[in-house]
């Protein structure tokens, strides 16, 4: 059974970090781009991040460029979200996500895998 799952989230202050983990079971992440999203209440789904399992390039949103870093490790078929400096603004449900594509950014419709979301609260 293919299935991604997401832990790590949780209520931090302002300021403060977390560590995503998005463990794969079912298929192995060669030739997938690993993309995490996330949807706050009332706003639509964004992509965060993602990296290529081929060649570890990677794709941040502005809005996170400088504060967060995607990583991979394919011996464990999991990849990370590291999150520093959070805002009030960055709560939502995060999501991580598998594309067969080698290319990052994937468009959203490639991707065909999704996990159940962790939920990451940031308080002000």
């Amino acid at each position: 059974e293919v299935q991604l799952v997401e832990s790590g989230g949780g209520l931090v202050q302002a300021g403060g970090s977390l560590r995503l983990s998005c463990a794969a079971s079912g298929f192995t992440f060669d030739d997938y781009a690993i993309g995490w999203f996330r949807q706050a209440p009332g706003k639509e789904r964004e992509g965060v991040s993602c990296i290529s399992s081929s060649d570890g390039s990677t794709y941040y949103a502005d809005s996170v460029k400088g504060r967060f870093t995607i990583s991979s490790d394919n011996a464990k078929n999991t990849v990370y979200l590291q999150m520093n400096s959070l805002k009030p603004e960055d709560t939502a449900v995060y999501y991580c996500a598998a594309a067969p594509s080698a290319v990052v950014p994937a468009p959203t419709e490639d991707y065909d895998r999704w996990g159940q979301g962790t939920q990451v609260t940031v308080s002000s």
